[in-house]
């Protein structure tokens, strides 16, 4: 039998939204969300992508479907999470995980890619935050789960804007599980290392960089990387959220960056400098 209504269920039943749903982490964790049991809505402005996935979910017999949005738009976000919960009468869960990275050094960063990665990535989770937070307050449970990164509890070099914004999410998650605790809505925070995802697959892309590099180099770099596949990582991610984790960081290697960071920050970044030039000298002439 289901859980009664006025509970989060875990999955079996539940309805989840999930932001940047097309691809990568997002869509491996709606496959793995709809195996068990949930209902997906698929959020992305690659919306023909979303579709396509969600159909495969509908065909092996999941719940799924697809909505064009882009999460910079606080009104779409409060649209979407009002058609979804009229229809569904109910909100479990809201991933927000829509982001992107750009590479480069800091020098080369100009005000225009500050703008666009704090909108998509730092505001984007807001939007979400605010919008679920009205439907999650008044059913009397919910689960709010933001998409941070290792670069938001350790200072990763070379993404400076993406490491901020991913910084500000681990803060404003952490924050929010203390203050919305009292409202029976639970915040988590995943913080991924090195996941085989579009990202990792792209990231050789001229758009990616700021800054001029030679693409024999950078193609040579990102095909190197070793990570966890996105699938992996939804499993391990959705079995810590149903135990309700507030921090969840994967794959497990990654802590031991996460403890350098905390147990001795001027370590951490000695080690950040070191990361630092390894990457440049591997990617410049």
């Amino acid at each position: 039998m289901l859980e009664t209504n006025n509970e989060l269920r875990t999955y079996r039943g539940a309805v989840a939204i999930i932001t940047g749903g097309a691809s990568g982490i997002g869509r491996a964790l709606g496959e793995e969300l709809a195996a068990r049991g949930c209902e997906v809505v698929l959020a992305d402005l690659q919306y023909e992508m979303a579709e396509e996935v969600a159909g495969k979910i509908c065909a092996q017999g999941g719940k799924a479907s697809a909505y064009a949005l882009d999460v910079t738009d606080a009104d779409a976000v409060e649209r979407m999470l009002e058609q979804t919960f009229e229809r569904c009468q109910r909100l479990d869960y809201m991933f927000n995980n829509a982001g992107i990275a750009v590479n480069g050094k800091f020098e080369d960063f100009e005000l225009a890619d500050w703008r666009k990665t704090i909108e998509i990535n730092l505001m984007g989770v807001v939007h979400g935050i605010r919008a679920a937070h009205q439907y999650m307050s008044k059913q009397g449970f919910g689960h709010i789960v933001n998409t941070a990164s290792l670069a938001g509890i350790f200072p990763w070099p070379t993404t400076i804007a993406y490491t901020a914004t991913k910084h500000a999410i681990v803060g404003i998650s952490t924050a929010l599980r203390a203050e919305f605790a009292g409202a029976g809505i639970r915040v988590s925070v995943m913080c991924p290392g090195t996941i085989l995802t579009p990202m990792i697959e792209n990231g050789a892309s001229p758009e990616r960089w700021v800054g001029t590099y030679p693409r024999e180099k950078l193609d040579s770099f990102f095909q190197g990387a070793n990570g966890m596949a996105a699938d992996v990582f939804a499993k391990k991610a959705l079995d810590r959220i149903a135990k309700n984790r507030s921090i969840i960081v994967l794959p497990g290697s990654y802590k031991a960056l996460w403890w350098i960071n905390r147990m001795s920050p001027a370590m951490a970044i000695g080690l950040s400098q070191q990361i630092y030039k390894a990457i440049f000298k591997r990617i410049s002439d």
